[in-house]
């Protein structure tokens, strides 16, 4: 058990990427992630796909703008700015490995590359261009506590949050490229951001969403890039739908265990029955299966 440990500031950096600039958008984050380390940030999430756009033509145009982690020119740009500047940075990044292409989330630190997840729930035409991912739910021991990713859709599977908090997740980093929802009530909050409010309470864990903005090729992104803490309540944000912001908001992971005690009686986490409904872990050999394996 990781003893007290002191709070950090952590920023969600909501911005509008170019499709197809690759070099541009790499520019674009960089002045943001150093905006927000002048902050006082020391956590950096960036939205889904950062480096490349998300509405591909064809999967040759992604294929042709995607790049391998951590060996890549998108991770080790990001590698070389958290080394420099003392800081973790999750981002979103078109993966290439072999002839197989994957919208993955990459975590690094002041030490270098940490790990990368891949997405295990590919939203609408992401389906025909990335193969679902193939590394599980990893959780990653860093010197500021214990790092889950996830990106985008993977949030609406409630399962992902409490595999990832038993496995000793505190805090979870989404990069994300919300859509809008079918039947939303334009005045109702953004269903992306109900979702992650449930997912952060009914686990006790910090949430951390950035989106993106913008219209790109006729898709319209919602932003509303989010902070939440344990109890499910937002620490900084909802930010605007179509305002670049950067989201900071302080964080303290030795909170999760006392805020998943609701009460003398009541544990989030303690109170679960897998006697009556399972255990949603699964050991590594079968979260490396490759469902609907696309290359």
């Amino acid at each position: 058990m990781i003893k007290h440990r002191e709070p950090f500031k952590l920023a969600c950096i909501q911005y509008r990427p170019v499709i197809g600039a690759v070099g541009d958008n790499l520019a674009a984050m960089e002045k943001r992630v150093r905006e927000a380390h002048r902050a006082g940030a020391r956590v950096m999430v960036l939205p889904e796909l950062a480096d490349t756009g998300y509405v591909f033509r064809d999967r040759a145009e992604l294929a042709d703008l995607a790049s391998p982690i951590p060996e890549g020119r998108s991770a080790q740009a990001l590698v070389a700015l958290a080394r420099e500047l003392d800081i973790y940075v999750v981002s979103g990044l078109a993966e290439r490995e072999g002839q197989r292409l994957y919208n993955s989330a990459m975590l690094c630190g002041p030490d270098g590359y940490i790990g990368t997840y891949r997405k295990l729930h590919l939203w609408d035409r992401e389906n025909p261009l990335f193969t679902p991912g193939d590394l599980g739910l990893p959780v990653f021991e860093t010197d500021l506590g214990r790092i889950g990713l996830a990106v985008c859709y993977d949030g609406w599977f409630p399962e992902l949050f409490r595999t990832m908090a038993l496995k000793g997740a505190e805090l979870i980093c989404i990069p994300t490229n919300w859509v809008p929802m079918p039947a939303q009530p334009p005045e109702a909050e953004a269903m992306a951001n109900t979702l992650h409010r449930a997912a952060a309470h009914s686990n006790g864990i910090f949430i951390a969403c950035a989106d993106r903005i913008g219209v790109e090729r006729g898709q319209p992104f919602i932003g509303r890039s989010i902070i939440l803490g344990p109890d499910g309540w937002a620490l900084a944000g909802p930010a605007p739908e179509n305002e670049e912001e950067i989201l900071i908001a302080g964080i303290d992971l030795d909170k999760v265990a006392s805020t998943r005690a609701l009460n003398a009686f009541n544990d989030v986490l303690g109170d679960r029955r897998p006697d009556v409904y399972g255990d949603p872990i699964v050991e590594p050999s079968t979260a490396n299966s490759q469902p609907n394996e696309r290359t």
